[in-house]
This record gives structure tokens, sequence and C-alpha cells, in this order.
């Protein structure tokens, strides 16, 4: 879909008034790839190449089962050939696997049972899956910013020979453009340049953040999402695992306290919400949205018998 004339691309706009990233992974703990290659429409599963009756089934079974299905093609639009990929992909905050299914055509994700995807271990339906697959969303026809922002990220992976490197239809957050997904870590990222993507991918792998770019976690709740990232920045804590998010617990409809886990040490953070000011979200956006801000209440350690009776401290 194209963009009004003369508005300010959602992504720039977004980047020049400072909006902040954390919190704003989309919430998804199942999902399933499926390679299709050739052109998307905004809505990729129904507005491609693959067979209306096999779209349309499938579009029906995932959400009866809450499974985001994603569309994905090789850099370049490389041929597949006759046969296709898709991945099964769980992503929960303690158990996550991924799967590799070999089609031999389209007709074949009818017989894929998407309920494999609640189990927390992987249910060797498919083949083991690579260690990580990465998500790099280019569907321009959902929002320009994704195709403008998102390709020449795609293209400076494959120059530099990075595999499992994807594009993909929408992952949420188009005004966050160019937008890495990693699974099944689920790591978001936004923002990111072309020159930095293949470090911040080298990183990833060595088990090593980078905040500056960082989303959050999908399997997370956004205030839990939040609370993660404000503690990482106040310990300087950039390992991918060394902080695990146990607990969130609701302190009304916009604040949470939040209880992590780094090794022997537990801390708890309170974080809160407020909705900012009115803006276009996405480049086709007719109406304004406020989008949340994120605010850190208070933060500390958990040491002694609170630690795992509670009551922790109260928010301010």
């Amino acid at each position: 879909m194209a963009r009004e004339p003369g508005r300010t691309p959602c992504a720039v706009a977004s980047a020049g008034r400072g909006e902040p990233l954390l919190g704003t992974a989309s919430r998804v703990r199942r999902w399933l790839l499926v390679e299709q290659p050739g052109p998307w429409g905004r809505e990729a599963l129904l507005e491609s190449r693959m067979e209306e009756r096999v779209a349309r089934t499938l579009q029906s079974r995932s959400r009866r089962s809450g499974v985001r299905v994603v569309l994905v093609r090789r850099p370049r639009w490389a041929d597949p050939g006759p046969r296709r990929r898709a991945y099964l992909v769980h992503t929960s905050p303690h158990h996550r696997w991924i799967e590799s299914l070999d089609l031999d055509g389209e007709a074949d994700l009818l017989d894929v049972d998407l309920s494999v995807l609640s189990s927390r271990s992987a249910p060797g339906v498919g083949a083991p899956g690579p260690a990580s697959v990465r998500l790099v969303c280019t569907n321009g026809r959902h929002d320009p910013c994704c195709a403008d922002e998102g390709r020449p990220v795609v293209r400076a992976l494959a120059e530099e020979g990075v595999d499992e490197v994807w594009e993909s239809s929408h992952v949420g957050g188009d005004r966050f453009a160019a937008n890495v997904v990693f699974l099944p870590t689920g790591v978001y990222y936004g923002r990111v340049p072309p020159e930095r993507a293949g470090a911040l991918i080298r990183d990833h792998d060595d088990g090593v953040l980078d905040l500056d770019h960082y989303r959050g976690r999908c399997s997370l709740p956004p205030l839990a999402q939040a609370g993660e990232v404000f503690l990482r920045r106040e310990l300087g804590e950039r390992g991918r695992d060394a902080l695990v998010v146990m607990e969130s617990t609701p302190r009304g409809e916009h604040a949470a306290s939040v209880v992590l886990v780094r090794g022997e040490e537990r801390y708890w953070v309170h974080v809160g919400r407020e909705a900012g000011d009115p803006e276009h979200l996405t480049c086709t956006d007719s109406g304004l949205s406020r989008p949340w801000r994120y605010r850190l209440l208070g933060w500390g350690p958990l040491a002694g018998p609170e630690a795992d009776s509670g009551p922790w401290p109260e928010p301010p």
C-alpha cells in the first residue's frame, strides 16, 4: 500500500521524535514460517501466489491455534525450485525450539498439525532446525518503510554470506524498520542499519545483545519486556541469556512488577506506561494513535526471605 503523498515515512518520523524501542516486540510464542517466493500483498498470506484454498485454510487453522504464520523468501528472491521450506518454531520464555520441513508443494502445509507448536520440546515432526533463523521484514505492500529500510539490510547480509537470513512478511512495528527477528530466541531488533547488521547477528549468535537496537522478546508481555531492558541498562548486562524474567505481576492496568534472575542474583523492577502524543504509526494510517511510553519506577536486588516469598517494595 502506497504512502500518503507528502507524509514523512513512519520510520523516519519515529526515529526523529526519539520514540524508544523498548517494550515493542510483538507477542508471539508459536510460529509457522512458510517459504513463498514472489510478491506479497498487504495481507501477505492471502495476497501471494499461494493457492487460495491453501492460504485461507491455513489462515483459519492458525487463528484457532494461536499460531503466527509468516511468509519468508530467500534473499534477492532466489528461486527455491519445486520444494519449499517451512519452519515450526516455539518461543516461550523457558522453552524454545525450531524444526524444519521440506515440502513437495504448498498443499503439504495442510498436513501440518499446528497443535504441536504448543509443545515445550521439539515434537519430532520435522528435522532439527538450525540454531538460529533470522527474519528481516521487507513487506513493502504492508508498509513502504519495511521495504525501504529492510531490503538494504538483506543485501548487506547476503554480501557478507550470512546464512539463514530470510526476507519476511509483517512481523510488527513498521515504524521501527529495519526490523530483524531472531528465532527461536524471540529477540526483536529495530532501526538496524545495513552496516551494523552483520555484526549484530554475530553478536547475537555469540550470546550478546545490542541494547541500542533491542526491542524486547516476543515471548514476554510489553511491561515485562520493558522491565528487562531497563534492568539490563542499569546493570550493564548484555549477555543474551544472562538475565531471565521469572515473574511479571500486574499493578493495575498500566504498571507491573517484574522479577528477574541473573545467576544467583534476583532483582525486582517496577515499570509503568503512559500513552504518548498522537502520531501516525504507519505510513498508511488514516488516523492518529498514541503509542505507549514506558518508565522505570524503581528497581533493586531481592535478598533474604523476601526473595522467595515477597512482598517486594511497592512502586511509587
